[in-house]
């Protein structure tokens, strides 16, 4: 298991929707590879296969990757369920990230030998309870606006961004969309890319 960290704590729609989707792939993957890791990469491509017409999920990037999979782990958990995230793994070790707790053979294992097609209502559920505990003060933005904020808050904090490359910039945009602020969705970033920041 991953344990939270102080950037997890807003958890938003979006990370809910994607992690929805996630939930989705990896028991599709674990029932097809046995229980074999998948990158995150992958994951994602996986993903959109299985839902082609998912404008968010389309939008969804590796480095923002660490708070879907702390849904997935917790839907599993509430649930009593082995826990799917065990399954994806950075893509350069193929392991997953340093803060995994568990034993990942073990998880693996029990992921592979678990039968996923009777978790559609839990899950549903799940999403539904998840989704109502956001808070309100996260409102949604549409893509233009929340671009339009990001490079405000860009064009004002530039040596500060100097880190930031296309992928990053891919989930802060995500972030602000979900309703986060720019300086929270940046910290938020720089925080997933030390944790899961095998994004190449």
């Amino acid at each position: 298991m991953v344990t939270p960290t102080a950037a997890d704590t807003q958890r938003t729609h979006n990370d809910i929707d994607v992690g929805v989707r996630l939930v989705d792939a990896l028991r599709h993957h674990a029932g097809a590879a046995k229980g074999m890791p998948v990158n995150y990469k992958d994951l994602l491509r996986l993903a959109r296969l299985l839902y082609p017409k998912d404008l968010v999920l389309d939008r969804a990037v590796q480095v923002g990757i660490g708070a879907k999979l702390r849904f997935v782990e917790a839907f599993c958990a509430a649930h009593g369920l082995p826990n799917l995230a065990a399954l994806a793994v950075g893509p350069t070790t193929m392991r997953p990230p340093a803060q995994y707790e568990g034993d990942w053979d073990a998880d693996r294992h029990a992921v592979a030998a678990f039968d996923w097609t009777k978790i559609d209502a839990q899950l549903a559920d799940y999403a539904k309870t998840a989704r109502a505990a956001v808070s309100a003060r996260l409102k949604p933005r549409k893509e233009r606006p929340a671009d339009v904020s990001w490079y405000a808050y860009f064009c004002s904090h530039r040596k500060e961004c100097a880190w930031i490359g296309q992928e990053d910039k891919q989930e802060i945009v995500n972030l602000i969309m979900a309703g986060i602020d720019p300086d929270t969705a940046m910290k938020r970033v720089q925080v997933a890319r030390t944790e899961f920041g095998e994004t190449a």
